[in-house]
């Protein structure tokens, strides 16, 4: 997907009227959001069970964490409308943008969202509480939201050449092999489109009950026929591809997208990552020019846990400014930043939650912050680190 494709808020699109509204009652509902968000997502998926069979991830469901990315979001968005002060979501939106991509979500699909969420909201607040006024502002905000995404997402279709939701491939796995006890790696071969360096792919399979489910995993390098992927052993997709996908099988794949994409300028980059999280990273180190500054610190349980060690420090070395440094749990190191980001330098960061606020935080107490700071998560409430 053309990454550069942002999505455009504009805080002047909410009116004085409905913006007062949201003031009022913005304590309130998020307040309750996580009341809120478990009774529409039952209400959707008993109205819609193929969403949950087909496209939501069970397992996130399961945890509980993407009715925390849905809650999250929509409040986040809605200070944004209504407080000067809050900053513009736009890194958050083009993460949940490219992820919508990735799934094939079209337009039609927010209406349903909308019709499930609001009689959720209702439900839980009382319609007391939900008067017109009210159920007015928060749908405004709602769709001002949603006509944000779409547009994007529509673009970023349009940067394909696609109709809107047109990205699953039916692609035959030409290689299969352990990297170490916990990845395995994939080689998938169709008629898919050259991702760029530290995007993504959703691969989808059909489970012994029937369901489709899908989950993105990076692209460790790709072309418009071929992705080569990391997967971690971790859940329902990636135990029945170890399971059961040999080589000259057919799987689902989606067209790249994700928006953790390393820029073309010149200055210093600084590559964080933990456990699978290197994934991206490598994808990048084969991409950087040769003589551009790298720094490379990368953080596992142990050496063998490392799946990539091998690719990663061949490519560090193959660079004429770069560095590798690894930090391992069983020898007692932890990774600092502290010393190896200048305020020149562009960050890119993936691995758990806990990790990335850790590294966060180390960032935000440096003298002199970075030029920029972008970051992929695993889990779908990658907001909630903003």
């Amino acid at each position: 997907m053309i990454v550069s494709t942002q999505p455009v808020t504009d805080r002047s699109r909410l009116s004085d009227e409905h913006a007062d509204m949201i003031k009022a009652t913005l304590p309130l509902v998020g307040s309750k959001i996580n009341e809120i968000t478990p009774v529409f997502y039952k209400r959707m998926f008993t109205a819609h069970p193929e969403l949950l069979r087909d496209t939501f991830n069970r397992g996130n469901q399961k945890q509980g964490d993407q009715q925390k990315a849905l809650a999250a979001s929509i409040a986040t968005f809605a200070t944004m409308l209504v407080d000067p002060e809050a900053p513009d979501p736009v890194d958050m939106l083009a993460r949940i943008g490219h992820k919508h991509v990735s799934l094939g979500i079209t337009a039609d699909q927010y209406n349903i969202v909308h019709e499930h969420l609001f009689a959720a909201i209702v439900e839980v607040l009382g319609e007391d509480v939900v008067t017109p006024p009210v159920a007015e502002a928060w749908d405004a905000v709602y769709w001002l939201m949603a006509d944000v995404l779409i547009t994007m997402e529509n673009k970023l279709y349009a940067a394909r050449e696609v109709e809107p939701g047109d990205v699953f491939r039916h692609v035959t796995v030409t290689g299969k092999k352990q990297i170490s006890d916990k990845v395995w790696e994939y080689t998938l071969q169709g008629d898919l489109s050259a991702p760029e360096p530290g995007q993504y792919t959703s691969v989808g399979v059909v489970l012994p009950d029937g369901a489709r489910q899908l989950r993105q995993y990076s692209i460790i390098s790709g072309t418009d026929m071929e992705y080569r992927i990391a997967v971690e052993d971790h859940g329902e997709v990636a135990g029945f591809l170890r399971d059961n996908v040999e080589v000259g099988d057919t799987v689902e794949a989606t067209l790249a997208a994700g928006d953790l994409v390393m820029n073309r300028d010149d200055n210093p980059v600084v590559l964080v990552s933990q456990g699978i999280g290197s994934t991206p990273m490598v994808g990048m180190l084969a991409q950087v020019a040769a003589d551009r500054q790298v720094t490379v610190l990368h953080a596992d349980q142990s050496e063998s846990d490392h799946a990539q060690r091998a690719e990663m420090a061949s490519l560090v070395e193959g660079l004429d400014n770069a560095t590798l440094h690894t930090f391992y749990r069983d020898a007692d190191q932890w990774l600092e930043v502290a010393g190896h980001i200048t305020p020149d330098a562009s960050v890119y960061l993936c691995g758990g939650t806990t990790f990335l606020q850790n590294v966060r935080e180390q960032i935000q107490n440096l003298d002199e912050q970075p030029k920029e700071v972008r970051f992929e998560l695993f889990a779908p409430n990658d907001w909630l680190i903003s």
